[in-house]
């Protein structure tokens, strides 16, 4: 029997990747932090509060150990909100074999060091290879198995083919880089994007208004991923547009849904209540700009989300603040 995978992170896209992998053959561990829930998932045999509906595979088993999820596993793939990562990664270290690879399907920056993803994973293991897999997924559909396609970016082109290579069966397609920036701040921008069109859908300004967010919000995310060391081309990708126009167009997205609200008049508090669920995109859009400020990059969307989200700014206003920007070239 093949060694098992290991999947940290029984959410929505944890138990999503958990069961796909399962259902390619893969025996499975999923791991979740809270005893009680991994106990419902065990009796259940499915996830109930995320994913009703859609059974685990026979080789799909729930623990709520870190450390027997991890013991002996071919691969360890974090599945996470951005806020747990830095965490997540530093308890699983004294679990894994010096210099074992690491996978994540995280989307987001660290909300406290504003540092991307790898760059936290490589302080706390050091040069391992590392992986990162995004691209334009809604957990729901990949868990009901309808076709899907994702990126797969490590800096171990021997560690990206192994992911292909468990993920890509069936309707699941993977696709392999080399660019980690590029992949992983196109996972997180996305979702403050996401946020500016659900505003701008929310106060009913229509799809001219939501096109031109998403068109001029992927040029200020090739920008700053270009000043970060990030390649062009990566964000014209499945990491980049595709995951960008997923998150923006469609309702399954929380971010979307969280900046519906606010367009409508809700608060904050409000939204993040009604979505139950972490909104990825609100303590990113913090990250991504201090970022941006530090390498002299201009985001004007990203600031409007952010005056939105921290400094009360009405959202008419600020789609006004973007409408009132000098006339410019486009490229």
């Amino acid at each position: 029997m093949n060694a098992p995978l290991a999947v940290i992170g029984a959410g929505s896209w944890g138990t999503a990747l958990a069961i796909h992998l399962a259902r390619g053959g893969h025996p499975v561990r999923l791991r979740g932090h809270r005893p009680e829930a991994v106990a419902r998932l065990a009796r259940d045999r499915e996830n109930l509060g995320y994913l009703p509906g859609i059974p685990f595979p026979d080789g799909l088993e729930v623990t709520d150990s870190l450390a027997s999820a991890v013991v002996d596993s071919a691969g360890v793939l974090v599945a996470v909100p951005s806020h747990a990562f830095s965490r997540t990664v530093a308890d699983l270290h004294p679990f894994l074999p010096a210099g074992s690879p690491l996978a994540w399907a995280t989307k987001g920056l660290d909300p406290d060091s504003r540092r991307l993803l790898h760059e936290e994973a490589a302080e706390s293991l050091g040069g391992v290879s590392m992986a990162v897999i995004s691209g334009p997924t809604f957990a729901a559909e990949v868990g009901a198995g309808r076709p899907t396609a994702v990126t797969v970016a490590a800096n171990d082109p021997d560690l990206a083919g192994a992911w292909v290579e468990r993920l890509h069966h069936d309707a699941f397609r993977a696709y392999t880089s080399d660019d980690l920036i590029g992949v992983e701040l196109g996972g997180a921008v996305k979702n403050i994007l996401a946020i500016a069109t659900g505003i701008a859908d929310g106060l009913g300004l229509g799809a001219n208004t939501r096109a031109a967010l998403i068109t001029r919000g992927l040029a200020e995310t090739t920008r700053l991923g270009m000043a970060l060391g990030g390649r062009a081309e990566t964000f014209t990708g499945l990491a980049g547009m595709g995951d960008l126009v997923l998150t923006c167009t469609d309702d399954q997205s929380r971010n979307r849904r969280f900046g519906l609200a606010l367009g409508r008049g809700g608060s904050a508090d409000e939204a993040r209540s009604a979505i139950g669920q972490v909104v990825e995109g609100e303590p990113t859009t913090r990250a991504v700009l201090a970022r941006a400020h530090e390498a002299g990059v201009e985001m004007p969307i990203t600031e409007q989300v952010y005056r939105v989200l921290f400094e009360g700014v009405p959202p008419r206003e600020a789609v006004e603040q973007l409408l009132a920007r000098e006339p410019k070239p486009e490229s």
